[in-house]
């Protein structure tokens, strides 16, 4: 996978509003730029600087993201039980961290992967300052997640898939990183969604569930306000 594109080629300005709508837009839309520019696609060559976390912070932890992103509902939808591994991919600054953290305990794991130095650094730092020491972040490279063979119980990836290259090899790799019972939650914008990237690159959920092929069963879905969540476990 390349580390570098084009993040304009994947992404649209959010709707023209001053509501907490606009808001929600802005957030998501720039957190669909993370994805794109941490080499998960396949439009262009320039990369995106993020020297300045604390100013992604301010777009992918917006006070808004709550209300669209519903993160206490996909969480209750992986199913997470105190003392599990739970791995986010393309974790970005963190968003979602506490909240995975407060689902596996103290005795569980947040894996917080990221290819971003900078983002990498932000994340350890917030883990000091959210006193979650359960949560372990980790550089890693975007064509591997670098998780040993059975090592980890839930896996969640928001507003990433899409931007992956070469997935049905990515994701067989990961099937075998996966405990018995394991769950991979992919949670992405929807077509109708009022922005992100352009419509016609965004994947339908059976195109996803058809490039899993037969690695992965998809169990169940739940709709967001903008997004959809798609549950699978390892085929059998």
């Amino acid at each position: 996978m390349s580390l570098v594109l084009l993040a304009l080629a994947c992404s649209t300005h959010p709707p023209e509003a001053h509501d907490a709508g606009h808001a929600a837009g802005h957030d998501a839309g720039a957190q669909a730029k993370h994805g794109a520019e941490h080499g998960h696609g396949e439009h262009g060559t320039a990369h995106h600087s993020f020297d300045d976390p604390e100013k992604w912070s301010e777009v992918f932890d917006a006070p808004d993201r709550d209300r669209w992103q519903e993160p206490e509902k996909v969480v209750k939808a992986m199913r997470i039980l105190d003392g599990m591994v739970v791995a986010d991919i393309g974790a970005g600054t963190g968003y979602f961290n506490a909240h995975l953290a407060k689902a596996v305990g103290e005795k569980g794991r947040v894996l917080a992967l990221d290819i971003e130095p900078k983002l990498v650094e932000h994340m350890k730092a917030r883990a000091a300052r959210e006193n979650t020491p359960q949560v372990e972040v980790r550089e890693v490279k975007p064509q591997d997640p670098d998780l040993p063979r059975e090592s980890v119980d839930r896996v969640l990836l928001v507003d990433t898939y899409h931007h992956l290259q070469d997935r049905p090899e990515y994701f067989a790799r990961l099937s075998r990183s996966m405990k018995h019972g394991g769950v991979l939650a992919i949670v992405d914008l929807r077509k109708d969604a009022p922005f992100g990237p352009p419509a016609e690159e965004r994947l339908e959920p059976a195109q996803i569930t058809a490039e899993l092929g037969g690695a992965w069963n998809l169990v169940a879905t739940e709709e967001l306000r903008h997004q959809y969540v798609l549950l699978y476990e390892v085929a059998k």
